[in-house]
């Protein structure tokens, strides 16, 4: 059974830290490349960063650079978004997504991130 858990997610006043996980299992973690996606209420869910499968490659949308970070350990399965300098435009449901050439992907539930004061 393949399955995608994040967890991290929380409230958060703005400035603060976050850090995401997505625990991955069923299929072969490593030759995946793994991405974060969130989608704020009422708006479309939006790319948010990608990481290839060997980890150091790494992209991420403009409004996140500098901010946020991806990172995978695949010996534990899981991969990581690091946010920083948290803003409340990036409240919303967070998502991690596991794509090959060829294949469907698979999707996390997504774990709730609000940015509040």
């Amino acid at each position: 059974q393949v399955q995608l858990v994040e967890s991290g997610g929380g409230l958060v006043q703005p400035g603060g830290s976050r850090r995401l996980s997505c625990a991955a299992s069923g299929f072969m973690f490593s030759t995946y490349v793994m991405s974060w996606y969130r989608q704020a209420p009422g708006k479309e869910r939006e790319w948010v960063a990608w990481i290839r499968p060997v980890g150091t490659p790494t992209n991420y949308t403009d409004s996140v650079k500098g901010r946020f970070t991806i990172s995978r350990d695949n010996a534990k399965n899981t991969v990581y978004l690091q946010m920083n300098s948290l803003k409340p435009e990036d409240t919303g449901v967070y998502f991690c997504k596991a794509v090959v050439d060829g294949r469907d992907p698979y999707w996390g539930q997504g774990t709730q991130v609000t940015v509040s004061s």
